[in-house]
């Protein structure tokens, strides 16, 4: 690159038009990297089922906030950041408040805003109890006695008269409605640190594209 002044003041406003040119350069190109990144990582989890929920969690910032800078950096965090975290590194998830792990079972059925239900809450809710069964040769479970599943595949409460034919009440069920397991690996369903890389990579790129197109756009 040549350039030619005459003037003291004509270098001291060249230099200072180029320092502008660069600040807005590295500042835009920090505002793409982050909309890239946040787009990537929420883009991931919804393609591996999680849900749009978790994937709004996904936020970016570019700071300074309001202004250009050659220090500009960008910031790209969850909300969430266990449960990404669990699902990006496959995370080993055992139970906090004592040996097993209840897993909901299609009849246990869903509590508030789609959340999943404890087995404590669950006894609450149906008014039911529920019943240990150890499986030597397998997981165990909490099973409902004396239940049926509705139309929505859910276990209640058995509801009507019964009759007893040699001494049992007829139409009774037993219902699983919890899987009971030590402990849970999550697979890893995201990968997070490669499209990250991967904008990263392309930041000098974009700086350059920036910069040279500020001068002579």
């Amino acid at each position: 690159m040549r350039l030619t002044f005459r003037r003291e003041e004509d270098i001291q406003a060249a230099l200072h038009a180029e320092y502008l040119a660069g600040e807005r350069a590295v500042t835009a190109a920090m505002d793409r990297a982050a909309r890239q990144i946040k787009q990537d990582w929420r883009g991931q989890i919804t393609r591996a089922g999680l849900g749009r929920r978790l994937a709004n969690t996904i936020r970016a910032r570019r700071f300074p906030e309001r202004e250009a800078s050659m220090d500009a950096a960008a910031l790209v965090w969850s909300k969430a950041p266990e449960i990404v975290g669990a699902h990006a590194g496959g995370a080993l998830i055992r139970s906090r408040e004592g040996f097993w792990l209840a897993i909901p079972l299609p009849a246990a059925g869903k509590g508030r805003g789609g959340a999943r239900l404890t087995p404590g809450e669950w006894e609450r809710r149906r008014g039911m109890r529920l019943r240990f069964v150890h499986r030597r040769g397998g997981p165990s479970l909490l099973v409902a006695d004396s239940a049926r599943v509705s139309r929505r595949g859910v276990a209640v409460a058995k509801r009507g008269r019964r009759r007893k034919t040699d001494g049992i009440l007829t139409g009774e069920q037993t219902v699983p409605v919890f899987l009971l397991v030590p402990q849970v690996r999550l697979p890893r369903r995201l990968d997070l640190v490669s499209g990250a890389k991967r904008v990263q990579a392309a930041v000098p790129g974009l700086i350059v594209a920036g910069w040279v197109g500020a001068r002579f756009g």
